[in-house]
């Protein structure tokens, strides 16, 4: 090890020392003696990452830097290969890094918007402050693999080829400017300009295409420069666009070029605003919710307006910071569906008015929100208006149901222009097309951090079924859900045989079973629930 790098090391080790108080004393931004310390200490374009979680990578420590400006070096302390053998590493020290970047404005910049919203690598929360040194100087022969990396970054943000060790990192030139696109764990609705907002950091995104294959929300979106793509699916693969929730999986797609027919809500040509939309509707559907993505991120490459839109992901304190404009975009969307300018009632058409009722409506919404009221219309039975208790959860119904085949028919979902549900008038609903469900013991969300809430996915063949009563087995659970019209395909009971799963020969089949069959009396004080499952038997 040469001297530089024997500095460095004992820099980074007094720095440890100097802010290594104990995980129970901090905040969610670090001590309050941490933070006086961070003020004045003078800024650096080289900071000092801490608590970094085990087996870290050096993309993920690169990512928290790119969006921000050109990373130049990094140093990485961890492992059985770190440079730093302190008995402390190896009592459980968590690991470090040191990041340089191309300028200390870049640095400013980025420990400014850290400093607001907790920076999260594989959702654990790090710490960022400014280093003691105003450069890195690395022994490449001992930091040989970050170096790679590094490289790797550098020609991608340059649109150069890299040469560099194969095994490190995947460095054959991009195939393609669109990439694929699928989005697990979708607690809140991902539209299609939060997509826009996130991926325009890394390039021009000229059309997006979103739609729900395989029971998953996925969408194409295509650069204007394969190189883009790269650099986009490098920093963003395997973030958060919510905290604990919406989790990116990109890769490129087959296709060279995107074809889009109609500028919707569902898909969209930035090059071509004169496309129809197709329904009707207007262009502008989605931009009267989040804003013009265009404005969302002026305002963090303008410098002026950087923490007055950062102001708007401070309340709730849920957004992972993968980027200055997805937490622009996170932040607009949380701000736009919480709000009191969205409605929390849905219209749904196409219905089968032969077999809909305000139970059936309210079972099935339900799943996804807390349905106060429904309302079938009278001169218009194949049409309902369903009100949940706020925007939100109408956004992620709609995200959900919207296009599912009920009852044989493929169901309408959209926003309605009410903001409520009116009630008849005492004695005027003889056919009891109106229900009021506000008191219903059925609501999923009305308890604050509820399983519930970690577990909604999409309409599947495969329901999660819980509250089983002791003694039924598996051919009573078959015939039950026989009875309702489907056809059982599979079951498996988990271990505990209060929980099981059944799968459905189809989607339809899944949606009918759960409208059927949630809340069913088991006997002996026991309501059999019902729940779509992301599991496959």
């Amino acid at each position: 090890m040469d001297g530089d790098v024997a500095v460095g090391v004992k820099r980074g080790s007094d720095e440890l020392n100097m802010y290594g108080s104990s995980p129970n004393s901090m905040t969610a931004n670090g001590s309050d003696s941490k933070k006086q310390r961070l003020d004045e200490s003078p800024p650096s374009r080289v900071l000092h990452i801490r608590k970094l979680p085990n087996e870290v990578s050096e993309t993920e420590v690169i990512a928290l830097g790119l969006p921000f400006g050109k990373v130049t070096n990094i140093l990485m302390l961890k492992g059985k290969n770190q440079h730093y053998h302190s008995s402390k590493v190896e009592h459980g020290v968590p690991f470090q890094a040191f990041l340089e970047l191309g300028t200390e404005e870049a640095a400013v910049t980025m420990v400014n918007y850290y400093t607001a919203v907790t920076p999260q690598v594989r959702n654990t929360p790090v710490f960022i402050q400014y280093s003691n040194h105003k450069e890195l100087k690395t022994d490449s022969a001992l930091n040989q693999r970050a170096q790679a990396v590094l490289q790797a970054v550098s020609a991608v943000q340059d649109g150069s080829s890299p040469s560099s060790d194969p095994g490190v990192l995947d460095l054959t030139p991009p195939p393609s400017p669109v990439l694929r696109i699928i989005i697990d764990n979708m607690f809140y609705p991902v539209t299609l300009d939060v997509l826009q907002q996130i991926f325009s950091k890394f390039g021009t995104v000229m059309k997006i295409i979103t739609f729900t294959k395989n029971n998953q929300f996925q969408a194409l979106l295509q650069f204007s420069d394969p190189v883009n793509a790269q650099q986009a699916k490098l920093s963003l693969d395997g973030q958060n666009i919510y905290n604990s929730c919406c989790t990116l999986r990109i890769d490129f797609s087959k296709l060279v070029n995107v074809n889009v027919k109609y500028n919707n809500d569902k898909s969209r040509d930035y090059t071509r605003p004169d496309l129809p939309t197709g329904d009707g509707e207007s262009t502008n559907k989605d931009h009267s919710l989040l804003g013009t993505p265009s404005g969302a991120l002026a305002s963090y490459s303008s410098g002026g307006g950087y923490s007055s839109s950062l102001s708007l992901s401070q309340g709730g304190g849920a957004i992972s910071p993968l980027s200055a404009a997805a937490a622009a975009a996170a932040a607009a969307g949380r701000v736009a569906l919480s709000g009191s300018g969205v409605s929390g009632v849905l219209l749904a058409s196409n219905l089968n008015e032969e077999m809909v009722t305000p139970q059936s409506l309210f079972t099935l919404f339900g799943v996804y929100g807390d349905v106060q009221r429904v309302k079938i219309l009278y001169n218009k039975k194949d049409s309902a208006l369903i009100q949940l208790s706020d925007g939100n959860q109408a956004q992620l119904a709609m995200s959900h149901l919207n296009g599912q085949k009920v009852f044989g028919k493929v169901m309408r979902v959209t926003l309605s222009k009410h903001q409520t549900v009116a009630l008849p008038r005492e004695g005027l609903d003889d056919q009891l097309l109106t229900k009021d469900f506000s008191g219903s013991p059925l609501h999923r969300f009305k308890k604050p951090g509820s399983k519930n809430f970690q577990n909604i996915f999409p309409p599947s063949a495969t329901l999660h079924l819980s509250n089983i009563r002791d003694g039924v087995g598996e051919d009573d659970l078959r015939l039950l859900f026989s009875n309702s019209g489907g056809t059982v395909k599979a079951f498996k009971f988990f271990q505990d045989r209060k929980m099981a799963l059944i799968q459905m020969s189809s989607v339809e089949e899944g949606i009918q079973a759960l409208m059927d069959l949630h809340n069913y009396d088991m006997g002996g004080n026991h309501h059999l629930k019902v729940s779509f499952s992301k599991s496959t038997i």
